[in-house]
């Protein structure tokens, strides 16, 4: 396994964790103002689908989603448990805590947020846990992050 950051002018460049035998480097070179507006947008756009979900789905009395400075919690239910996304401005990457797989770290690279470990995108992950925890494949997260 191979992993390298690099600063290439001004711009950051990073590779993430990859066998060059079996894949090509996820590489992703981001500006901080990049990163900074792509967060930003992401989070505000993940918090604007959650809010719709109480009036498409049979939610929890707990439910609840909140966004500031950096960080969106989303309570789901005591039973389930709370998301956390929030930005990481010094790696440049969103950082998520979800109940259900643990914490992992987004990468912006295409445009997507990337977990580097397995490649999976955070709006498949999202897609794929909402689904089972309601039941329902009445959720997409593919256009909303």
């Amino acid at each position: 396994m191979l992993f390298s950051r690099v600063i290439v002018t001004g711009a950051f460049n990073q590779c993430a964790n990859h066998d060059s035998m079996i894949t090509p480097p996820l590489c992703s070179t981001v500006s901080q103002n990049e990163y900074e507006r792509a967060a930003e947008e992401s989070l505000e756009r993940l918090t604007d689908y959650l809010d719709t979900l109480p009036e498409r789905l049979q939610v929890s009395p707990d439910y609840d989603v909140s966004h500031a400075m950096g960080v969106l919690t989303v309570v789901i239910s005591k039973e389930v448990g709370t998301y956390v996304i929030n930005k990481q401005s010094p790696n440049r990457q969103l950082w998520l805590s979800s109940p259900l797989s643990g914490p992992k770290r987004y990468d912006l690279v295409d445009k997507r947020w990337v977990y580097s470990h397995d490649n999976e995108a955070l709006d498949s992950l999202l897609t794929r846990e909402f689904r089972k925890i309601f039941a329902t494949e009445d959720i997409d997260f593919r256009q909303n992050i």
